[in-house]
């Protein structure tokens, strides 16, 4: 009798360890952003996902929620901070509201291509600016590409920056974003994303400024006629983590996650640049009228902008010398 209940209690025992065991292991990860299904964002986040469930034999967990499922950017960053929600990819310029040095990325005409742009997020700064979020209760991982944004409105086509002037246009709810807008004599209107749709569709706004895929995913040619080829500015996407759910992984976990935000940006950025020239006709055949401004009109686009970097230049000073001589790097 005394040995069948040693028996019994050892089986107990192991069978509470191994409990223990799987509890700790089993991990599961939201992945949120604001892009529709089918994006290229989107894409790299089911990359992400592949790879972290393939390398850690499923004991971790990733649930892709696009389309603002899970709320705005803003909210989307606030979970992070309080560790109800563990991954975001967001507008690394919006991040300026918890370190503003990253105000860099929406500085209009700052990058001229994507390789220059690889470059900046990849190297010293890029890193430099995603450490800086670890005090606010983020890790940052790796950055996606959006890319470069271009002006959509249901009013008229833009053929000279005049032609700007009077429109009401949504814009991400920062501050640089409100200044260039103003700077072009249009009004601008911050919004959050998910809200965008409806805001064209009841005419609230004339138009807004987005890549083309976020244009095309999004379905903004139902509701905006008119596409300008701007490509007045360059957004980067940090891809980031909550530091409540990093502290609770493993070394190797970490590393693992790590380097699936690693991978799954490179396909990411690679699938974001091969599409963009099919994205932009399925526009087209969706009925955008696409214009592209000559080139003394982009010339006067960039001088209106140049008050506007310099005034939001001057708070964040040895960023910007950092960004200018990476750039200058790359362009010799």
């Amino acid at each position: 009798m005394k040995r069948l209940f040693i028996k019994s209690a050892l089986a107990a025992a192991a069978a509470v360890a191994l409990a223990g065991t799987a509890l700790a292991q089993d991990k599961t990860i939201k992945f949120a952003n604001q892009n529709a299904a089918g994006h290229p964002i989107v894409q790299g986040m089911e990359k992400f996902k592949e790879v972290v469930e393939k390398n850690s034999g499923g004991k971790i967990k990733v649930n892709i929620f696009p389309s603002g499922q899970l709320g705005s950017d803003q909210a989307n960053l606030s979970a992070l901070q309080g560790g109800t929600l563990e991954m975001v990819s967001m507008n690394s310029g919006i991040l300026a509201s918890v370190a503003r040095e990253f105000s860099v990325f929406d500085f209009p005409f700052m990058f001229a291509n994507g390789k220059e742009a690889d470059a900046v997020v990849d190297g010293a700064l890029g890193q430099k600016l995603h450490a800086r979020l670890e005090e606010k209760g983020v890790i940052g991982l790796t950055y996606y590409e959006l890319g470069f944004r271009n002006l959509t409105n249901g009013r008229r086509a833009i053929n000279k920056v005049a032609d700007i002037e009077g429109l009401k246009l949504r814009v991400i709810p920062n501050a640089i974003n409100i200044d260039w807008v103003k700077a072009l004599g249009a009004n601008p209107t911050p919004l959050p994303f998910p809200e965008l749709y409806a805001a064209l569709e009841q005419k609230a706004v004339d138009g807004q400024e987005n890549p083309v895929a976020t244009i095309n995913g999004a379905k903004l040619y139902e509701v905006q006629k008119h596409l300008t080829l701007t490509g007045h500015q360059y957004n980067p996407q940090s891809v980031m983590i909550s530091k409540k759910f990093w502290d609770t992984l493993s070394a190797a976990e970490k590393k693992l996650v790590q380097d699936a935000a690693v991978e799954s940006a490179k396909f990411q950025r690679a699938q974001a640049r091969a599409q963009e020239a099919s994205i932009l006709e399925n526009l087209k055949k969706n009925g955008m009228l696409v214009t592209t401004l000559p080139a003394a009109e982009m010339n006067a686009l960039r001088e209106k902008m140049k008050p506007v970097i310099a005034k939001h230049g001057e708070a964040i000073a040895a960023t910007v010398t950092e960004l200018q001589a990476e750039l200058a790097k790359q362009r010799r």
